[in-house]
Formats: structure tokens, sequence, C-alpha cells
């Protein structure tokens, strides 16, 4: 019992060091105290039933009823989202270099000039199997995005359409380019385990031969 007591010097010292913690959480984030409380008080709530692990300044964004404060939150959303990508997309050409190196007569990826590692000496159709909560496959599919490529995507685990649509918007998928079936959202019914070979992301690339692994 006297082990479990804490003297009020103890209970500061535990004090201080959740507020560090929140902190350092605010500061990553760009918040302010009560936008991360806030935050906390969302995820205790039905939004943290329908979206678990959702990051804050997607459930505040999403949340808020105030035009301003959604603006300040996307625009942080994009600093945040380009700085991780910037990273991400560095240790990728690393990664590329280094099967370069090591492993050049076994290389199964298409290592093109462009971000995505897509070849540019045909322009056919692609597939992406992405999943939920990998930042790889975001990466991905950014830099797919950003080549413009016609491209069907395929969320592996997504079982219904509620899913992929609502993935489809936290990811900013381009609606026109949705209607005009430059992008196709699909439930990936095993066609990852078929083609993935294990990988996530996939790129499949559409060529005179059929559906060529390009990237992943």
């Amino acid at each position: 019992m006297a082990a479990m007591v804490q003297t009020p010097s103890a209970q500061s010292s535990i004090t201080a060091l959740q507020e560090s913690a929140t902190g350092q959480q605010n500061s990553q984030w760009g918040l302010s105290d009560s936008d991360w409380s806030r935050y906390q008080t969302l995820m205790k709530g039905a939004r943290g039933i329908m979206s678990p692990g959702l990051d804050p300044l997607t459930a505040l964004g999403v949340e808020t009823d105030n035009s301003t404060e959604r603006r300040r939150l996307a625009e942080l959303w994009v600093e945040h989202e380009y700085q991780r990508s910037e990273k991400e997309l560095a240790f990728q050409r690393e990664i590329n270099a280094a099967w370069l190196r090591l492993h050049p007569e076994t290389l199964a990826v298409n290592m093109g000039s462009n971000t995505a590692g897509i070849a540019h000496d045909t322009r056919g159709r692609l597939a992406l199997f992405v999943k939920e909560n990998c930042s790889r496959c975001d990466t991905r599919l950014a830099a797919v995005l950003a080549d413009n490529r016609p491209v069907d995507i395929y969320l592996v685990g997504g079982d219904s359409d509620e899913v992929i649509r609502t993935w489809a918007v936290r990811h900013t998928i381009p609606i026109d380019k949705v209607r005009s079936r430059q992008i196709t959202l699909n439930r990936d019914g095993g066609l990852w385990l078929r083609y993935g070979q294990g990988q996530m992301p996939v790129i499949l690339q559409q060529g005179e031969n059929g559906w060529q692994l390009a990237a992943f």
C-alpha cells in the first residue's frame, strides 16, 4: 500500500511528464492545446468509432463547422503530408538504388525516372493495389496521381462501396477523373493475392503482353 501512495512531488513530476508528452504531440501536428483536447474528445465519441486511428488534422477538419478553421487545418494537413511524402520518397529512392547495387539480376521493379517508378515507354493503363493505414501506399498513390496516368485503384480490404468512398474522399481522389473513368475505384476481390507477390503497394502496367509488375 505504501508503494502505491504518491507524494505531491511525485504527482507533480507525473503531471509535468504528461504535459510534456502532450506538448510534443501538439508540436508534431502544429496544433494548440485546445485543438488537441478537442481531438481527444472527438475520438472518444462517434468519430472515433467510425474512423479509429484517424489523424488529428483530418478529424478536426472534418468535424468543424467553421470555414476558417477548416482552411487552417487543411493547410496544416497539406504541409504535414508534403514533409512526410518527401521523406518517404527520399528513402524509396535509396531502396531503388540499393536494389540496383545488390540484386540487379533479380530486380522486379521498372526503375523509370519519374517519382512513381514507372517507365514512360508506354502509356498503358495502370492498376494500383493499396490498403488503409499504409504510408508507402499513400506515397505511391500521390506519385501516380501526379503522373496523370489512367489507373484502376484497388483497395485491399475495402469490403464495401462506402469504405472505398470514404478512403477516396480522405485521399482527395479527383472526382472529375473518376467520372471520366481515367481513375476507377474498385474492391480487390482477391486480385492482389494473384498478382501482388506479397508486396504492398503494387503497381501493374498494361502492355503488349498483358499486365506486368511495374513497381512496388
